[in-house]
Order: structure tokens, then C-alpha cells, then sequence
């Protein structure tokens, strides 16, 4: 709880996944990959209840091995490559009422360290914000950046401008991390997403923002932490 406010966090995990298989149980540093996101969470100062929301068995049992607790099975209409995640999360605010904020943490963001949990939950509260998304700066900025046509001839997305600038001179940018996303619970089922023109950014830095959705980015992590 923060300043009176009743949190519930939702580590969201299904069956199914496109770009590596059982990608959320499968072991990056030694620990199921949703370890990482677990034990972050469980050291919230803020956090009330930290439930598990997947249509899988094995992994319901991996999250509940690692302390997190799996009040529901998510039905399977849930649970589908394009299924959408707002859908996720009202069902769970449907299942466990009675709480002002609901987050959303995945297991996917696994350099998530407790201190940007409740950062985001302090930042969130203290501005009165409806909604907070975790984000940081890209690789690459897109001022930078062409669409191409079927001749291969390069078109800027933005002013030609742009290309005669150091990339000091450009203009600063960020894209979610994936990792955090938290709202006012009332606010949520009304709005059905985590974003609006109302949401506020909470900045992470690139080290702690990795996603991983392939073979390569679990490569990525393993070299990170060794």
C-alpha cells in the first residue's frame, strides 16, 4: 500500500508464444525467465497482492514454486497470440476487486530491479496520474529513419532536416520498455488501455530496459548478467 492506495500487480504469462518456445519458463541465468520479474515484485514495498495470470499449468506452477500467487486459471479466449492484454487485466480486476491501482508487470523485462517498481507506483500516485508506462530512449531515434518503396528509393518518415542534424540536435524521444504499467483501477475499466493522451512516462534507463522476444535477446541477457 502507498499512501492509502490498494495495489494489485499482474505478471502475465500464457502458453503460447510465436518467437521462442515457452519463452516465460525457459531458463535465462540459471532461473525460469519469469523468476527474474517474480523476485523483483515480491520485494515491492508497495505492492499489495502480486498474482500470476496464465492459462498455463506448468507455468502457474513454476510462478507459485517462486512465492507468486495463481487465483485463477485465465480462460483461453484469453489466452491467444492476439489476444489483447487490456482484456487480461480487466479480468483480473473482475476476479480480485477492491483495489485502487493495478499494474502490469512482464516477465519478458527481466533487468527489472524492485527500485523501478516502486518508482513507477510513487511517480504514478505523487502526480495524480490516471496512467503511467515505463519507457526509455531507443537505439536508434526515428527522425532518422525512411519507409522504401518497391524502386528502393528511400523516403524520410520525418523532414529532410532531420538528417543534417547531430544527433544531439534531435529531438528527445522514448518508447515503452514493456516492462511496467500501472493505472488507477476505476480509470482502467473505463478507458480499457493503459494509454490515453493522459499517460505519463517514467523514464528507466537502457541497462535495465531489454525485452526479450527471441533466441538472441536471451543471448543478450545471459552475457549481460554473466
Amino acid at each position: 500500500m502507498f499512501k492509502e492506495k490498494k495495489i494489485l500487480a499482474v505478471i502475465t504469462a500464457r502458453g503460447g508464444s510465436k518467437g521462442v518456445h515457452r519463452k516465460n519458463i525457459k531458463l535465462a541465468g540459471g532461473k525460469p525467465l519469469i523468476a527474474w520479474m517474480i523476485n523483483a515484485a515480491k520485494k515491492s514495498k508497495y505492492i499489495d497482492r502480486l498474482i500470476l495470470s496464465s492459462d498455463d499449468s506448468e507455468i502457474i506452477s513454476v510462478a507459485q514454486n517462486l512465492g507468486c500467487d495463481a487465483p485463477f486459471v485465465r480462460p483461453l479466449e484469453l489466452a491467444q497470440s492476439k489476444s489483447s492484454v487490456s482484456d487480461v487485466i480487466i479480468h483480473a480486476l473482475n476476479k480480485l476487486q477492491g483495489f485502487d491501482y493495478v499494474m502490469l508487470l512482464q516477465p519478458t523485462s527481466p533487468l527489472t530491479i524492485t527500485e523501478d517498481i516502486d518508482g513507477c507506483v510513487d511517480f504514478c500516485i505523487n502526480s495524480k496520474a490516471y496512467s503511467v508506462v515505463s519507457v526509455t530512449e531507443p537505439q536508434k531515434n526515428p527522425y532518422w529513419t525512411f519507409t522504401m518503396g518497391d524502386d528502393n528509393n528511400l523516403a524520410p518518415v520525418f523532414e529532410q532536416k532531420y538528417f543534417n542534424m547531430q544527433r544531439q540536435e534531435l529531438p528527445s524521444v522514448y518508447t515503452p520498455t514493456g516492462a511496467i504499467y500501472i493505472a488507477q483501477s476505476k480509470w482502467f475499466l473505463k478507458n480499457k488501455s493503459f494509454y490515453s493522451e493522459l499517460t505519463k512516462g517514467y523514464f528507466i534507463p537502457k541497462e535495465r530496459s531489454l525485452d526479450i522476444d527471441s533466441e538472441l535477446d536471451f543471448k543478450v541477457f545471459e552475457t549481460i548478467i554473466s
